[in-house]
């Protein structure tokens, strides 16, 4: 990291900022040609959880390559200056990290996986029917690496 004045080494402020987002940005690589896209997303300190409709780009992606990259961020506010446009900037909180996917296909691992997504926007356990577990595909990403970094308002501000 360039500016190791902004890293987060902390595990647990890596953790809160990841509990603390709405939005996982997954970043797919295959055949030389990235695609990104945001998806709901539940966390257990170890494991990120998704799910996906039965088909498409994010499938074909991942049945390609299972590798990804994720980002994480959160407290995002614009600074501005009225006078230098250079000195414009932003405050923030993020995580990016890299892990391996695998798809959770046992009734019980599927509403495993898809209650981390649920109690991550809820706060609670649900209960998922057959038909509901059968039209969807939940997935697991293993975390290989991850790192933390912000940027606070300059003091005075």
């Amino acid at each position: 990291m360039r500016r190791t004045d902004r890293e987060i080494t902390v595990r647990e402020e890596v953790d809160e900022i990841i509990r603390g987002s709405d939005v996982c940005r997954l970043a797919f690589a295959v055949a030389n040609e990235p695609y990104l896209v945001p998806v709901s997303f539940g966390y257990d300190g170890r494991c990120i959880y998704f799910h996906t409709a039965e088909s498409g780009r994010k499938i074909d992606s991942l049945a390609a390559n299972n590798r990804v990259c994720f980002e994480f961020e959160r407290d995002v506010q614009l600074i501005t200056d009225s006078k230098k446009p250079c000195s414009w900037s932003f405050t923030f909180e993020s995580v990016i990290g890299f892990g391996t996917v695998d798809e959770l296909v046992s009734p019980k691992e599927k509403t495993q996986g898809l209650n981390e997504v649920m109690r991550h926007y809820s706060g609670k356990t649900w209960e998922f029917d057959s038909g509901a577990l059968n039209a969807i595909r939940v997935w697991r990403i293993s975390i290989e690496s991850i790192s933390g970094k912000r940027a606070k308002l300059p003091k005075g501000s």
